[in-house]
């Protein structure tokens, strides 16, 4: 069986865990590390495998797993479709999913190639679950109850804003869909702790929801990876009321996220050319070997 040769961009804890996801899946072998200061100070365990600047220095890559920013998702996910190299990522603003996704559409149609976007757990796999239910129970609400955890993209966000030093975002359920932020942060000298946090507060990641902005002496004091969601639909199928529906999970963060991003990898594969969301692929094409085997064992 040959080999899908996937890349991953970015070396941060999503392609950490990216990079472990591969190493375990049967089908693949890793291309290659992509970082923006290529093998300077190079990880141990990184020791035996390829890591460049740039993706054009490796070879054969099929796949490229962007395990960068969301907000540099669509510039690299262009850069890369437009040499005849799949991407997948784990881009994490819902409200900004369907103007990326008609943007990289585009660009993977030229390229030839394949672009599956905001594949990680949510927006990712929780989403597959929220259609099922939609589905089954054709009326009613879907509530998605997120953590209490780590937010990386919105921590992400945090440490982009001018003044922060070292940031974690908490994502904390109030119920019925609605959240609250806790960040925490440390503050760089010269910089005015109110002016950071209202800066905080007007990132699109926090403007929409309740958002506490802490300072603290040591951000690493308070790490914890840990994630989760409740995911609850109560509805109607056909004209039966009161069906009620519940999805739960507790998670490491960044290590679902690899290994869903490697999935979606493999999936990528078996499509056409062009951007799709996960709700759009097959899900019998997230795992590996044939089609036939996975019916007989899962149906």
């Amino acid at each position: 069986m040959k080999k899908i040769r996937a890349a991953v961009v970015g070396y941060g804890n999503i392609g950490h865990y990216a990079v472990q996801a591969l190493e375990a899946a049967p089908d693949f072998e890793i291309a290659g590390i992509v970082r923006r200061h290529g093998a300077e100070n190079k990880p141990e365990e990184l020791a035996k495998y390829e890591v460049v600047k740039d993706i054009r220095e490796l070879q054969d890559v099929d796949v490229a797993i962007l395990a960068t920013p969301t907000r540099s998702v669509e510039k690299y996910a262009k850069e890369i479709l437009a040499l005849g190299i799949h991407t997948v990522d784990s881009f994490d603003i819902h409200t900004q999913i369907p103007a990326l996704r008609r943007s990289l559409d585009e660009s993977a149609k030229a390229g030839h190639a394949v672009s599956i976007i905001s594949a990680g757990w949510d927006p990712g796999s929780d989403s597959i679950v929220r259609t099922l239910l939609q589905a089954i129970a054709p009326k009613g609400i879907t509530y998605t109850n997120f953590g209490p955890g780590m937010s990386m993209g919105h921590t992400v966000a945090v440490k982009a804003v001018e003044g922060v030093k070292a940031a974690l975002s908490m994502t904390i359920p109030t119920g019925t869909g609605i959240h609250r932020r806790m960040v925490y942060v440390e503050v760089k000298d010269g910089y005015e702790f109110d002016k950071v946090a209202a800066a905080i507060k007007a990132d699109p990641y926090f403007v929409n929801d309740e958002t506490h902005v802490v300072q603290v002496p040591s951000v690493d004091e308070l790490l914890d990876m840990g994630h989760g969601v409740n995911l609850t639909r109560k509805g109607v199928s056909g004209k039966t009321q009161n069906q009620l529906f519940e999805f739960n999970m507790r998670i490491n963060n960044p290590a679902l996220t690899g290994q869903v991003l490697v999935c979606v990898a493999r999936a990528a594969m078996r499509q056409q050319p062009g951007c799709y969301t996960m709700i759009e692929v097959p899900v019998v094409d997230l795992l590996p070997g044939e089609r036939e085997d996975w019916i007989g064992h899962l149906v």
